[in-house]
């Protein structure tokens, strides 16, 4: 459990959607802020906007570059306190379709970077006795959804692999939890890496939350130190009423 207010708060895919949202969110509440994205400009100027915080270029696939991330967050604040790992991509193809290529990309974007945040940051927070660390998932894990087992098999194994870790560092000051969003208004769906049209099919008459809502439900999973929370309403198997 952290409070919010002058944490130093690191949050991945921050250059738009839930990432920007939680961006914003953390600051509202005092926090203290390392922006991270591909797009230097734009988490720059959310940085310039929001004060108290350094925005750093970062491709989380590439593991130098998440070093130099978690080198510049202790380099600008002297700690870590909170890790949002929200950088991701989505794919909708079928199984028999499912280009080999494009699976290999979305494994290391969705599940090897977010492991390789954690073991970048947990020498910080194990030094500092105290920390959380947030992966996020997706509400289509709920669901056996035609042309989504590409990336809901990379968000499941995140999912798994964030309750082992949270249990490994059980007593350590370190907690690991999941967020798992439901539909969210984002640029998602246009950044997919195939089947984009297919998968606003199958969103279509689907009410969509705001990234601002997911941000305050990452923020109050933050101070929670639960292992888990889901924006999934219940008639799909969640538990948001």
């Amino acid at each position: 459990m952290v409070d919010i207010e002058d944490a130093v708060v690191l949050v991945t895919g921050a250059s738009s959607g839930i990432g920007e949202a939680t961006a914003r969110a953390a600051a509202a509440r005092g926090a203290r802020l390392v922006l991270a994205a591909r797009r230097e400009d734009r988490v720059a100027a959310l940085a310039d906007e929001l004060g108290r915080a350094v925005a750093v270029r970062c491709d989380v696939t590439d593991d130098e570059q998440v070093d130099a991330l978690v080198r510049a967050a202790v380099d600008a604040f002297g700690r870590v306190d909170v890790v949002v790992n929200n950088a991701g991509q989505g794919l909708h193809a079928s199984v028999e379709e499912t280009s080999l290529d494009d699976l290999r990309a979305l494994l290391a974007l969705n599940l090897v970077a977010p492991l390789a945040v954690m073991q970048a940051v947990l020498p910080v927070m194990r030094a500092q006795g105290s920390g959380t660390i947030v992966n996020v998932s997706s509400g289509t894990t709920f669901a056996d959804a035609p042309g989504t087992g590409a990336y809901v098999a990379s968000k499941i194994a995140l999912e798994r692999l964030t309750a082992i870790a949270r249990e490994e560092l059980r007593g350590t000051g370190v907690t690991v939890s999941t967020i798992i969003p439901f539909a969210t208004g984002t640029e998602f769906l246009a950044s997919l890496r195939d089947g984009r049209s297919d998968a606003a099919a199958g969103l279509a008459g689907v009410e969509l939350d705001r990234p601002e809502q997911v941000a305050e439900a990452i923020l109050d999973l933050v101070a929670s130190g639960a292992a888990q929370a889901d924006l999934v309403p219940v008639a799909y198997g969640g538990t948001r009423s």
